[in-house]
């Protein structure tokens, strides 16, 4: 996939900008709107609405919906093996589970489809396990990855404030300031590459320390 996307890291996600007037009713009224495909995530995937940029443990629900974590690891630690029908199931519902969160954070007035790429382009490496995974490093990424559930839970809070600016901009102007989509695009982007590393456990390669 291209798109624009970043391909140096095996966790890349691209969030198309709005250059146009966005529905100011949509944009008023969308946590109400919202309801029926969160509760659609939240029975797909398990714990979704309710934590829109929360982190750790809230991470997994708005961008993976729980996802299969656990078996992954076990199957990686004992049998070296990721099987695809588990990361394309993990793959899928991260990218529905983003279009969702990036409909609550008002950066598009499409409504979340449970299928189609619509404005978000995420996509993640299927890795070789035996040639690019260290069996015994699931073990401990999570303690790796402490200093980013650390960093990313302030930018989830301003992330949340961004938002909520957006929201009066959108309301006054029709349009999303450019400055705080890029922001929150990049806090999505910074935590799928987190969650890659520590929870759906696709890559070895220490998530960088960036929002771009």
């Amino acid at each position: 996939m291209t798109n624009g996307i970043d391909q140096t890291y095996p966790a890349r996600l691209t969030i198309d900008f709005p250059d146009r007037d966005l529905d100011r009713l949509s944009t008023f009224l969308r946590l109400i709107y919202a309801i029926p495909i969160a509760i659609v995530l939240g029975l797909v995937g398990g714990s979704a609405f309710g934590e829109a940029f929360g982190e750790n443990g809230s991470t997994v629900g708005i961008f993976g919906g729980g996802g299969l974590v656990a078996p992954a690891l076990v199957m990686i630690l004992f049998r070296q093996k990721y099987p695809l029908w588990w990361f394309t199931f993990n793959l899928e519902l991260t990218r529905f589970s983003t279009r969702v969160a990036s409909y609550l954070a008002l950066m598009s007035d499409r409504y979340p489809s449970t299928d189609e790429e619509q404005a978000v382009h995420l996509d993640l490496d299927y890795p070789n396990v035996k040639q690019d995974l260290n069996r015994w490093l699931p073990l401990v990424k999570w303690l790796l990855a402490i200093p980013h559930f650390i960093i990313l839970f302030f930018l989830a809070v301003a992330a949340v404030v961004a938002v909520i600016f957006a929201w009066f901009a959108i309301l006054f102007t029709g349009r999303y300031p450019r400055g705080i989509f890029d922001f929150v695009e990049g806090v999505f982007r910074w935590a799928l590459r987190v969650q890659a590393y520590a929870l759906f456990l696709v890559t070895d390669r220490y998530p960088p320390f960036s929002l771009n």
